[in-house]
């Protein structure tokens, strides 16, 4: 675990340097697979270089273009608001002492309050025409469908983990940060392809550089103005509300499912 970590390290030294040094991707992006990194060590370092570093000078916009790098983009800036309040909320209660139901409650809010509220609204709020209220209202859909797949596979993990192996529900033991990096890794994994969803269907930005914001380097459209003169949310390119709907009980059924997991093999209660 030691091991792990320490490479960890060294992974996310190497993504800064090369994201806030070489990089054009918008500083959301930088924080966003630094974070991530530094949850999952050398698999997020091998993501960013396959999927985000640009390979040669003139050319991310071109390089991040496919549809499958514009979700994992995606993921990525979710994983990052959504791990680090559950992370934060996760020494809380562990300093706290609370039951593992509590726990898990507790983090999901905190998760999802710092992910849509700071990673989303908060750094996003430019693109989606300035307003931090609007830019609330364009991102909390999709952020609350990343944040279902998200917690699904984090509080399977943590709780099935913390209630088999001694010491990982301790914040000063090591085997408490190495089963949030595990439960980090499965919840990128998972929410991965309903980003793929909502990236495809222009419900969620992929990922964008400095030099053009939007879905690989293609230029975002002008923001459509309301009767009041205000820009208007994020297209949506054509998702019906039943489809819509139809994504978000899959997600929450997810989210059950993590949670009966966590109650048949964990202690959850």
């Amino acid at each position: 675990m030691y091991a792990w970590f320490a490479l960890a390290l060294l992974s996310t030294g190497y993504v800064a340097h090369d994201a806030f040094t070489k990089n054009p991707e918008l500083t959301v992006m930088k924080w966003g697979w630094v974070l991530v990194t530094l949850y999952i060590g050398p698999v997020g370092a091998a993501l960013y270089v396959l999927s985000c570093k640009e390979p040669r000078p003139g050319t991310h916009e071109r390089f991040v273009a496919p549809l499958w790098k514009q979700a994992l983009g995606s993921t990525i800036h979710c994983v990052a608001g959504d791990a680090t309040g559950i992370m934060v909320a996760a020494v809380v209660a562990s300093l706290l002492g609370l039951p593992p139901w509590a726990d898990a409650l507790f983090e999901y809010a905190v998760g999802f309050g710092f992910g849509l509220l700071v990673f989303q609204a908060l750094f996003m709020r430019d693109m989606l025409g300035g307003s931090y209220v609007r830019a609330v209202r364009s991102t909390v859909y999709a952020e609350w469908l990343s944040m279902n797949c998200v917690m699904g596979a984090m509080v399977a993990v943590n709780v099935i983990v913390r209630s088999q192996v001694p010491g990982a529900r301790d914040v000063g033991d090591v085997r408490f940060w190495a089963t949030f990096s595990l439960a980090v890794l499965a919840g990128l994994a998972f929410a991965y392809p309903v980003n793929v969803w909502l990236v495809a269907n222009h419900l969620k930005h992929g990922m964008g550089t400095v030099r053009a914001l939007g879905e690989g380097g293609e230029s975002l459209p002008a923001p459509v103005a309301d009767h009041a003169g205000m820009a208007m949310e994020m297209p949506e390119g054509g998702v019906t509300a039943e489809q819509k709907t139809a994504m978000a009980v899959l997600t929450v059924l997810f989210l059950a499912a993590g949670v009966l997991l966590a109650a048949i093999f964990g202690h959850l209660a």
